[in-house]
């Protein structure tokens, strides 16, 4: 399948998979306080955050009071436009550096967010774009991922270094870093332990990857992608805000989206952080994870066609 045709299909999927957090207006309908009232609601309940809902509203009622929104259509356009712009700042693609060679990407996140099946999605993407991806199974404390990590490289004919369980992870990264760099690979992604933000211990670990990292390549890992699961809610701003502070995270994976009624913790995340909203993933398979584009996930939240004007 082209890549064009990928993201064709993607959008369906997003669109169709967003259902249950699609907000609820009635077609047909007048716009009115209590229709805005009700519709707050369902922003702050699909956990767009205070800030940003509030931003909504005050725009949408200016809208309003100057006879621009007058039926339901109208406003679910005009809340696609809405959204659209404060997810647009952080709408920013990840884009490899060719002279960078291995292009590290430090995948981190906590238990179940999905890490090491995004790092499998984005070694196929970037193998089908022509590139040399190698992966490392830096989570080392799970058996079970290791092998799963195994068992994607294999499928997609992707080279992955990986040690025994209970191996020290920076070792890891240290080893599979310079595996990369003789094989001329293009790019190298280590996948990590999953760890509660709460845990210190393990919060120095990445930090120990990030160094020995560093001591290859003073500039590396160049990208450090925080993966969080979209169904976790308001928890994912305070996973971002703890992963942030100790690996500075320069871009996020939203992930299943598909199963949650609370989508609008991407617009609360790129409000409230700004950082750049590299993919977003709907489902299990390889072509349900794809780049962030803001246009089609606000339309697809406030159930619109992209071509839909207020």
């Amino acid at each position: 399948m082209s890549q064009a045709a990928s993201k064709s299909v993607f959008l369906g999927k997003l669109r169709e998979r967003l259902q249950r957090a699609t907000l609820r207006i009635a077609p047909g309908c007048g716009v009115d306080t209590a229709l805005l009232e009700e519709l707050e609601t369902q922003l702050l309940q699909a956990d767009a955050g205070v800030t940003a809902t509030r931003g909504i509203l005050e725009n949408l009622r200016a809208r309003v009071r100057d006879g621009h929104l007058q039926d339901s259509g109208a406003l679910r356009a005009a809340l696609a436009e809405e959204i659209t712009k404060l997810l647009q700042p952080a709408a920013q693609p990840l884009t490899l550096d060719g002279a960078v060679k291995p292009f590290v990407i430090l995948a981190v996140g906590v238990n179940g967010a999905g890490k090491t099946t995004t790092v499998a999605k984005l070694a196929r993407r970037y193998k089908n774009q022509g590139l040399k991806p190698m992966l490392a199974a830096a989570d080392t404390f799970r058996a079970a991922a290791v092998e799963q990590l195994k068992v994607w490289g294999e499928r997609q004919g992707v080279p992955v270094v990986a040690q025994a369980a209970g191996t020290d992870p920076a070792a890891v990264a240290h080893d599979a870093w310079l595996a990369a760099k003789s094989r001329g690979s293009d790019l190298l992604m280590v996948d990590t332990a999953g760890r509660l933000h709460t845990q210190g211990n393990l919060m120095e670990e990445l930090k120990k990857i990030r160094r020995v990292l560093a001591k290859q390549d003073a500039a590396a890992p160049h990208e450090c992608l925080l993966v969080l699961d979209a169904g976790t809610g308001q928890n994912v701003l305070r996973q971002i805000e703890q992963f942030h502070a100790a690996v500075h995270v320069t871009g996020l994976v939203i992930t299943k989206l598909d199963g949650t009624a609370r989508g609008g913790i991407v617009i609360a995340a790129a409000q409230r952080f700004g950082i750049p909203m590299r993919f977003i993933g709907i489902g299990e398979q390889a072509d349900d994870l794809q780049e962030f584009n803001a246009r089609a996930f606000a339309c697809a939240l406030a159930g619109v066609s992209e071509g839909a004007q207020p």
